[in-house]
């Protein structure tokens, strides 16, 4: 049994993975489909991607598993034309759907309807722990509860940077009724290192396949 500082200091999400350093050619890569709108990019991502959910499996209850992408405001996505999320998700299924990894492509349901950004928020850059969580209070809702309700949530992004979005979006799918919530990103910020990190993984000695358990103070 955790006290009562413990819990409230864990993140709301079960585990959080990505599949390198959001440095370098992996963030090159990001940069191409988010600000350049090179959608070629998207299969090599979600590729990457499909990697880093491959640490998730031996942990994922049995069953069906709503992969739900981090959504932007309607207004920031009729700018850009489209969810880097969405697109990288969507990417996923197709390459699992493909076999080569030990995921079961018929576990695993696209909900692009299932969350949705209320509001815009400022930049996260420079607030605090609370800051951040004031800042993004209240900017996601559930829309389509019948998707996650008493199920389980694999919660998909692009980059995780402070953990601070990750995690409203996880408080709100369990108050919605999801009974668990993973998350998977392809790269992760320098900055995840100031969190309690229980176990990480290595490969080709670039940094790739990463994984965070429970990262403390994830915000």
């Amino acid at each position: 049994m955790r006290c009562r500082l413990c819990q409230l200091a864990l993140p709301p999400f079960e585990r959080a993975v990505a599949y390198g350093s959001y440095d370098g050619a992996l963030r090159d890569l990001i940069h191409l489909l988010k600000f350049r709108e090179i959608r070629t990019a998207a299969p090599v991502l979600g590729r990457m991607l499909a990697e880093s959910m491959a640490l998730l499996q031996p942990d994922l209850p049995p069953g069906v598993i709503a992969v739900v992408p981090v959504p932007l405001h309607a207004r920031r996505q009729s700018q850009r034309g489209f969810n880097q999320a969405e697109v990288i998700a969507g990417a996923v299924l197709k390459h699992i759907s493909r076999g080569g990894l030990d995921l079961d492509p018929a576990r695993f349901t696209l909900c692009t309807g299932a969350l949705e950004r209320r509001r815009e928020t400022g930049s996260q850059i420079g607030l605090s722990r609370h800051q951040r969580r004031e800042n993004l209070r209240g900017a996601f809702e559930v829309r389509d509860a019948t998707q996650i309700k008493n199920g389980n949530v694999l919660l998909v992004d692009d980059v995780y940077t402070t953990g601070a979005t990750v995690s409203e979006c996880a408080r709100v799918l369990k108050r919605a009724g999801a009974a668990r919530v993973w998350v998977a990103t392809v790269a992760r910020t320098q900055r995840i290192f100031n969190m309690a990190v229980v176990a990480q993984t290595f490969g080709d000695g670039q940094g790739m396949g990463t994984e965070v358990d429970s990262p403390v103070g994830a915000a």
